[in-house]
């Protein structure tokens, strides 16, 4: 049979709210044989940060990137429906603060629209349950998206109880206490799968950085007889313990490699059995930290950028170091000149790159008298890493090599002859 949240009746899922039917692919869990239908299936995401402003790029990649946060809510509403997941739970900072936009809001309860199943979602530290907040804004509000705002520590019955979700709602940016303690005593009807939603950082499982503000017990699944406790707060995704996972963010922010850009779905047959959790993909965007070495040319500058699979879909921080005599360091602009173009954003980082003229270069920059002195001396600060003034000495060499090629009409082809 259907239910009123989009599960399996055959080979057909009917949602409610589109009035129509879609058939399922062979692949879809609701047409496995080899085993039979949970008792809950869930969709885990977190941290969307809607209304981030990316205020650090320039205006036309900033609205790309903002649009993008709306757009992946949509293919998280799709991949809900498509797979017949029982509900969505978004484990906090679905807003990146509480003064969202209200045009944002409504962009983002029309991106949720695809999924006809409950969105259960919970205040985060971004987006905490003030006493007027982006919450209190969200109940004023009519929307095709059936939403439950977990804003109180107290269970959510899903599936006429065969699951209980027992939330822990931040109110402040920064608790201190843990909240998901009321968990190890809630008591939830027999039978029923219990899950945990919360957003904050579980007790030394991540990583030093990771904020600490809004604790987390490291065995709280196991105390609070938890049958999968969905995590936020950490932007990547991470099975930090049976049963204990953090989504991450379902499109990436920020650069850190820590596998951004997914969600999962799980499927839980019965009160203390395994759950079979799935990392499924959803991102567009690939935020890629890069480092390279290069010592006295650039030739492996092209093949480790060529590796990058869609370089209009790429914000990449490159990292370069090593040394370069200055004819190969103006075949490097010219290189990153055209990746820049090819990429979505380029950020480089040089400062560990060091301009080292050799013989070569200087004789190329044909000049004698006062000058050549002025570039020798230019030549021998740009060496010394004590001096002060070293980078201002790297870029003059620079300069003078560029336009004394130019001048010569040979600027970058290092042959050294005038081109008539």
């Amino acid at each position: 049979m259907v239910d009123g949240y989009g599960l399996c009746r055959r080979n057909l899922a009917y949602r409610p709210a589109l009035g129509q039917h879609v058939l399922r692919t062979p692949s879809s869990p609701c047409n496995r044989t080899d085993r039979a239908k949970p008792l809950i299936r869930i969709l885990h995401t977190a941290d969307w940060q809607v209304g981030k402003p990316f205020g650090q790029f320039e205006p036309d990649r900033r609205g790309e990137l903002r649009a993008e946060r709306f757009a992946v809510v949509a293919r998280i509403a799709a991949l809900a429906q498509a797979r017949g997941c029982d509900a969505v739970l978004v484990a906090g900072d679905a807003f990146d603060d509480n003064t969202v936009s209200d045009r944002d809001l409504h962009r983002t309860l029309e991106a949720m629209a695809g999924f006809s199943g409950p969105w259960i979602m919970l205040p985060g530290n971004h987006d905490a349950a003030l006493s007027e907040s982006v919450w209190t804004r969200l109940r004023r509000r009519s929307g095709q998206a059936a939403v439950i705002i977990a804003d109180r520590p107290e269970p959510i019955d899903l599936k006429d109880g065969a699951a209980v979700i027992l939330p822990a709602p931040l109110t402040r940016r920064h608790e201190g206490a843990d909240l998901t303690a009321w968990f190890d005593h809630a008591e939830t009807p027999a039978g029923a799968v219990r899950i945990g939603l919360a957003h904050g950082s579980v007790a030394n499982r991540l990583p030093a950085k990771a904020e600490s503000g809004n604790p987390i017990a490291d065995d709280r699944t196991e105390r609070a007889r938890l049958d999968y406790l969905a995590l936020g707060d950490w932007h990547g995704f991470v099975e930090i313990a049976p049963r204990t996972v953090y989504a991450g963010t379902p499109e990436p922010d920020r650069y850190p490699a820590n596998e951004p850009g997914h969600v999962a779905i799980v499927e839980i047959d019965a009160p203390g059995a395994a759950p079979r959790i799935e990392r499924v993909r959803t991102a567009r965007f690939d935020w890629r930290a890069m480092e390279l070495r290069l010592d006295g040319a650039i030739d492996g500058l092209d093949a480790a950028l060529e590796e990058l699979t869609r370089p209009g879909e790429t914000l990449l921080d490159l990292t370069l170091t090593g040394s370069l005599p200055l004819r190969e360091r103006v075949r490097l602009d010219a290189a990153l000149g055209e990746w820049s173009a090819r990429l979505f954003d380029l950020r480089l980082r040089d400062a560990g790159l060091i301009d080292e003229p050799d013989a070569e270069d200087l004789d190329l920059i044909d000049v004698g008298g006062f000058v050549r002195v002025a570039i020798d001396r230019l030549r021998e600060r740009a060496a010394d890493p004590q001096d002060p003034e070293r980078a201002a000495a790297q870029l003059a060499l620079r300069i003078a090599y560029v336009e004394h090629r130019r001048l010569l009409g040979t600027a970058g082809d290092g042959s050294g002859t005038a081109k008539g």
